[in-house]
């Protein structure tokens, strides 16, 4: 599950799903392509780990013409926890369109995740971006209208400081909001038990650094670490009680890193 702009452009962090940062929408008169590899100590979405103890590989191929552009992203678990094997657990599809007027960049999308042992999700989003500001605030809404329905809002801000040549320090943070509309995603209060009132909360904070190092006109490293954290209480049991469902830590703070090989075409 993931990030934006979901999964769609590395950046610092490509790991998570679905970035809530924009790019520049330049025109591109030509097809071109993509293909990452990540490798990562965790796999963290919107506050939630999805592996534990265990290196995730998370391929993505992107192919664009002009300003749409189709991702197909994977996640391989080289020790899930569950089944003591690797383990293809996630595809996602994401479709989307960027253009810029002014000062601002806009994308909208649609997210398909199929995932392993859990009902497929499917998202649409849509984004604006301050262009000029230097810290690029982003706002992002995604609507799930599959399974667990309901909104989720991130906002981002993010700054890269050259620091030798080429490369340069990449700066990020984040914070998300949720709003069910869903009977089954519910709050949990803190004895950790489900509740019957609707999820609506401040929910996971992000920060990253990392460095972009570009190799040569086709290759590029980007070694990355992140903490996630919840924002409040409430997203603090709900984390926490999910983890220990799934039979994870019952942590809701995570450390974590690794390291992304992109290759464009």
């Amino acid at each position: 599950m993931k990030s934006s702009t979901v999964k769609l452009i590395v950046t610092v962090l490509a790991v998570i799903f679905t970035g809530p940062y924009c790019t520049l929408a330049e025109e591109e008169e030509t097809f071109s392509a993509s293909l990452d590899v990540g490798a990562f100590s965790k796999y963290v979405w919107r506050g939630w780990q999805y592996s534990e103890d265990s290196v995730v590989i998370q391929p993505s191929l992107t192919a664009a013409y002009k300003w749409f552009s189709i991702n197909l992203w994977e996640n391989i678990d080289t020790d899930n926890k569950i089944t003591d094997d690797p383990e293809y657990n996630e595809t996602d599809v994401t479709v989307s369109y960027d253009t810029s007027i002014g000062d601002y960049d806009f994308g909208i999308g649609y997210v398909y995740y199929n995932i392993d042992d859990a009902d497929d999700c499917e998202e649409f989003f849509a984004s604006i971006c301050v262009s000029k500001c230097p810290v690029l605030p982003t706002l992002t809404i995604y609507r799930e209208v599959a399974d667990a329905q309901g909104w989720y809002l991130n906002l981002g801000i993010s700054h890269s400081f050259p620091v030798m040549g080429v490369i340069t320090l990449d700066l990020a943070g984040s914070a998300g909001y949720y709003y069910s509309d869903d009977n089954d995603f519910v709050e949990v209060d803190n004895h950790l038990n489900p509740t019957d009132k609707r999820y609506k909360s401040l929910h996971d904070g992000l920060i990253s650094l990392g460095l972009t190092i570009p190799i040569n006109n086709y290759l590029t490293l980007i070694p990355m670490m992140a903490y996630s954290f919840p924002l409040v209480d409430n997203a603090d049991d709900l984390i926490t009680y999910d983890n220990r469902e799934a039979g994870l830590e019952c942590d809701s703070s995570y450390f974590f890193g690794g390291a992304t090989l992109s290759i464009s075409f």
